[in-house]
């Protein structure tokens, strides 16, 4: 089972925001996950990123994969950086 670290889309129309959420790569994008991970809000000023540190870094030790957007908010926060020291 490939799993993945990737963006769930809430909200509703014109103003959204996002669940970092673990999931089977094969489930649809607002489908069933495993686990939520934090969250992320791009309408507010300075985009809001709220992520639990010990759950991102003990998926990403299991092997998950995060996606390229996922990836990306995760080095703002400075999970991925974290995550290479403890390789």
């Amino acid at each position: 089972m490939a799993v993945r670290i990737r963006l769930k889309r809430m909200g509703t129309h014109k103003k959204p925001y996002y669940r970092l959420v673990v999931a089977d790569s094969r489930s649809p994008r607002d489908g069933r996950f495993i686990e939520m991970v934090g969250t992320y809000d791009p309408l507010k000023k300075p985009a809001e990123i709220k992520v639990d540190q010990d759950k991102a870094l003990g998926w990403l030790k299991k092997g998950a994969v995060p996606s390229d957007t996922v990836k990306t908010l995760l080095s703002k926060v400075g999970i991925m950086k974290q995550y290479a020291e403890a390789k």
